[in-house]
């Protein structure tokens, strides 16, 4: 099932229902986690089992042994894609800007009792520019589409990775792809053909959401993430990429400025 996916406070969240004390007092939920003793947080998700249908899509294109690795769940909502993480293994920074969402997913990570392998902390896309720590996997899912400047976190990610990127955003429903290499000027009409990668903006709110601010088709996301120096290994479904960096950071510079005039790259 696709549906255009909102990480932000009052947005395509669970209708309110009650039941178990706990979960709601941190209600709403965006995130459906099964958790260890058999309760769900939203059972009945609009969405369908979200997040899960959509890692059962990448599960098979992300190592099950994460033993050794470290990973940043970038807009990690309630914590789901962390748990999942740490589940195979690897060390997870789990990241949001929103203290709602930081909240769930502390209160959720000590329900599974992996206090040891995730941390919970305040943190965002662009941030990623200047820190010097180095991630072997990058997950960067229902993030893009909220962010102003999509171009510059994917720059940041593509710089932090070592071995994967996990890339999702809501997208436009034209999935024909079609990119020429070079076009002469007089050809620029061409730029409106299906399949063209192209985003649109969205000015107002999109699902109730003001934070929504992009729709890229499937083919502008894929360029999107091969411009920052990242290689598409995977698609599991219209909206979603596994990547591999290719160790070239083309726009390292520009990101150095718009990060503060960081020093050296990576």
């Amino acid at each position: 099932m696709e549906f255009p996916t909102a990480d932000g406070p009052g947005t395509l969240q669970e209708a309110p229902r009650a039941g178990d004390a706990e979960i709601d007092a941190l209600r709403p939920w965006f995130h459906n986690l099964h958790l260890p003793d058999g309760r769900q947080t939203s059972p009945d998700h609009r969405l369908g089992d979200f997040p899960r249908f959509k890692w059962e899509a990448m599960a098979a294109h992300v190592p099950e042994d994460l033993r050794g690795w470290t990973a940043i769940d970038v807009g990690c909502n309630a914590g789901f894609y962390s748990i999942e993480l740490a589940k195979r293994g690897a060390q997870v920074t789990a990241v949001d800007v929103d203290e709602h969402y930081l909240r769930q997913a502390s209160w959720a990570v000590e329900r599974f009792g992996l206090q040891d392998r995730v941390t919970v902390r305040a943190g965002n896309a662009y941030e990623l520019a200047r820190e010097r720590e180095r991630y072997d996997l990058v997950w960067l899912t229902g993030v893009l589409y909220h962010l102003r400047h999509p171009l510059a976190a994917i720059d940041a990610a593509a710089g932090a990775a070592r071995r994967l990127v996990g890339a999702q955003s809501l997208t436009r429903v034209d999935r024909e792809e079609r990119a020429p290499d070079d076009l002469a000027y007089s050809e620029r009409g061409r730029l409106s053909e299906p399949g063209w990668p192209a985003m649109s903006l969205i000015p107002g709110k999109f699902a109730g959401d003001p934070t929504n601010w992009w729709a890229p088709n499937r083919a502008c996301l894929r360029a999107m993430l091969e411009s920052a120096g990242l290689r598409c290994v995977a698609s599991p479904d219209a909206e979603t990429f596994v990547c591999e960096p290719t160790g070239e950071t083309p726009h390292a510079g520009e990101l150095a400025a718009l990060a503060g005039g960081r020093e050296g790259s990576r």
